[in-house]
């Protein structure tokens, strides 16, 4: 039987409260992340779900080592991925890419496209010739609904939704085999955002990708996710098959979350 793409077993983090040396006891350290264990197999879509606050962010960047637990377990294949040093993490890392929720903050406005999507090749590539390059970077712009003339603009010439399609060109050049895409359509208006979830739905067949999402939205997560997990101040209170959470939930927090889903009116 293959090991999961990706486990977490026990994460745990502690960030520090306000207040500093005068915090007294318990009070002197938030946890962000309490004890969460998940399991991510290949191809399929993990939505973590939760409000504001719950801890799902920490958990992303954490699954991907932008921040380090205080204790737990994290595996890749079976592999101990906070063991990874030097090129074994290098190797790991490009296999595994983060679309960011803000694509007005998460691209360097003094940067051309080209540059931008390019950068990851430049650091995991190096010796990549430039025309082999700039063809790898026209090609995942095509294949997220971008021209060839994109290369030479800067991100402040396009809208919002162009922006994450060029967010979601940097995380794909490396072709990596789990993309992490936190609240990647919440900055955008729902018309927009609809099409960036239909643009990752078709990326994931296209480029057999494994997705974790993350989303305070359940109507949004209901597009793409085959699982979902619940989070409520830093652990995961319920988790299964996306038809059974949405439909049959069990924790009264999920329950709850369901029923703050507006109805539409009737036309």
């Amino acid at each position: 039987m293959l090991a999961p793409l990706l486990e977490a077993r026990n994460l745990k983090k502690t960030f520090s409260a306000p207040g500093g040396a005068f915090a007294i006891g318990a009070a002197s350290g938030v946890p962000a992340v309490d004890g969460v264990s998940l399991e991510l197999a290949a191809g399929e879509t993990l939505a973590i779900v939760g409000e504001s606050g719950s801890g799902k962010t920490t958990l992303a960047r954490m699954l991907l080592r932008l921040i380090e637990p205080d204790s737990g377990e994290l595996l890749v294949e079976g592999r101990d991925f906070l063991a990874a040093r030097g090129s074994q993490l290098r190797a790991l890392r490009r296999e595994m890419q983060m679309v960011f929720q803000d694509p007005f903050a998460s691209l360097d406005p003094r940067m051309r496209v080209g540059s931008i999507v390019g950068e990851p090749l430049e650091i995991h590539e190096p010796n990549l010739a430039r025309a082999a390059r700039r063809a790898r970077v026209v090609e995942v712009l095509r294949a997220v609904g971008l021209a060839e003339d994109a290369l030479a603009r800067y991100p402040h010439e396009f809208s919002g939704g162009q922006r994450q399609r060029i967010g979601i060109a940097r995380a794909l050049v490396l072709r990596p085999r789990l993309v992490v895409a936190d609240e990647p359509v919440s900055a955008l208006d729902v018309s927009v955002g609809a099409q960036i979830l239909e643009l990752l739905q078709n990326l994931q067949r296209d480029f057999a990708l494994t997705y974790l999402l993350i989303s305070h939205s359940l109507p949004v997560v209901a597009q793409l996710a085959t699982r979902i997990a619940v989070m409520q101040g830093g652990r995961i209170v319920e988790t299964g098959a996306a038809s059974q959470i949405l439909n049959a939930p069990a924790h009264p927090y999920t329950q709850s979350l369901i029923a703050a889903i507006p109805a539409l009116p009737a036309s």
